[in-house]
């Protein structure tokens, strides 16, 4: 099914750069317009200047950010900040990194796939995804010719010929080691041994591949694809543009963390939030929990123990306590539901949330979204900020399991954007994959 290739990966030069710290950005849809001038600021080599270069307000159709990302690459190359691998390889990518006090590890393949329509099934999604983030990876596509930042996505390896498999490089010396990068350390080893390439790509050739995190970069390449075939109808199918750079993890990989993006919201009338409890009594039980209550979080864990159960818990309701909600009319919740989705995204703690509680009965639909909501991967985070007034409501959710996104997208369904923050993001810089 997925068709996996080896490539000359781009990175820095190790003799030009003393730190990776200072020259690795995170990818571009969490850099924060105060983050970019701290990473320019960095270093004069930051990734940040490919990744998610500076918009200037003299930019013109032939000097944006765009030309300026493709004239920074060249003169990299030219310097020699950056260089190619002479040999096609896979990269063996472990990333360290620790979250609520427990280390872990996530390892990577990094690898070219080539782009399949999402009709073919063999590369699957599980999340929509906004034109205008498309719109801007498809411009750098045209304009530096690269993936900068590697798309994730998931596999299957139930009898781990795939993980013994990588075990065995473990002993090759690092190609990249950066032991510091924002809290995480990575290394990354070039694998270029013919057979072990073949082996790899065999054993992830049997089945489909899942995107976990990087939906509009997989779209923008498809659209590069389309529009670099209209220019070029005798293509024979090996063309670089026809292929795009994932990191591909295993679905049952100790350091695949979700976390549950969970939604503050403000901008809500007094009267609509009046409203909201008896509405949501229509549809939900209510328990209310003091937040001073002992065993708090486990009690609120343990109020719904089947994985696919709804269970809701919303924060500025009534004072200092969490409302936990549980569905007590699933007919009725899913006839509010857009009647296209499958059942089981009808019963996701996340659609719940968005359909029902945020478009239905708060009315902040898509275009009140920028200005109304908000989105963050702490729980205590999301009460502390509704505490001081920032935010009228939390609505916190449950994490969504990988068995969860697998079934969602092996049923051609996807859930609502931002149902999963897979932790963490991988970095922009360590290593690109090249078009030309």
């Amino acid at each position: 099914m997925a068709e996996i290739r080896p490539f000359r990966g781009v990175h820095y030069n190790q003799s030009r750069v003393d730190d990776w710290s200072e020259v690795i950005c995170p990818v571009y849809d969490i850099i924060t317009p105060q983050q970019r001038e701290e990473l320019y600021l960095r270093s004069d080599y930051n990734f940040v200047r490919l990744e998610h270069t500076r918009e200037l307000p003299q930019d013109t159709n032939a000097d944006n950010k765009y030309t300026r990302a493709a004239a920074t690459l060249e003169q990299w190359l030219k310097q020699g900040v950056l260089e190619i691998d002479s040999i096609p390889a896979i990269y063996l990518h472990d990333q360290y990194f620790t979250l609520h006090g427990r280390k872990y590890r996530r390892r990577g393949i990094i690898v070219r796939v080539r782009l399949e329509e999402w009709e073919r099934m063999i590369i699957r999604p599980h999340e929509g995804t906004l034109a205008e983030p498309r719109g801007d990876r498809l411009n750098l596509l045209w304009a530096i010719e690269a993936n900068t930042s590697p798309i994730l996505a998931m596999f299957e390896d139930p009898e781990q010929r795939l993980s013994s498999l990588l075990a065995t490089q473990e002993r090759n010396q690092p190609a990249i080691s950066a032991p510091n990068i924002m809290g995480e350390a990575h290394v990354v080893r070039a694998i270029t041994d013919p057979e072990t390439i073949d082996q790899v790509c065999h054993i992830l050739a049997e089945q489909p591949l899942y995107i976990a995190d990087g939906h509009h970069r997989y779209e923008s390449a498809l659209a590069y694809r389309h529009e670099s075939l209209a220019r070029s109808p005798s293509a024979s199918g090996d063309e670089s543009f026809n292929f795009v750079m994932m990191t591909l993890v295993d679905f049952a990989d100790p350091g695949l963390v979700i976390l549950p993006p969970h939604r503050l919201a403000r901008g809500i009338s007094k009267s609509t939030l009046n409203e909201l409890v008896p509405r949501l009594k229509a549809l939900f039980e209510i328990e209310e929990l003091p937040a001073d209550t002992a065993d708090l979080w486990h009690r609120v864990e343990g109020s719904s123990t089947e994985e696919n159960t709804p269970r809701l818990v919303i924060f500025g309701l009534n004072g200092d306590c969490l409302s936990v909600l549980r569905l007590r009319d699933p007919e009725a919740a899913s006839q509010m539901m857009p009647y296209f989705h499958s059942e089981l995204y009808k019963k996701l703690d996340v659609s719940l949330v968005d359909h029902i509680i945020l478009e239905k009965l708060l009315g902040i639909d898509s275009e009140k979204e920028k200005t109304s909501l908000a989105y963050v991967y702490d729980r205590q985070d999301a009460i502390n900020r509704v505490t001081v007034q920032e935010y009228q409501l939390a609505l916190l959710l449950k994490p969504v399991s990988p068995e969860v996104i697998k079934t969602i997208a092996d049923v051609g369904d996807r859930m609502p954007r931002k149902s999963t923050y897979f932790y963490p993001k991988l970095p922009a810089g360590l290593i690109f994959n090249r078009l030309v």
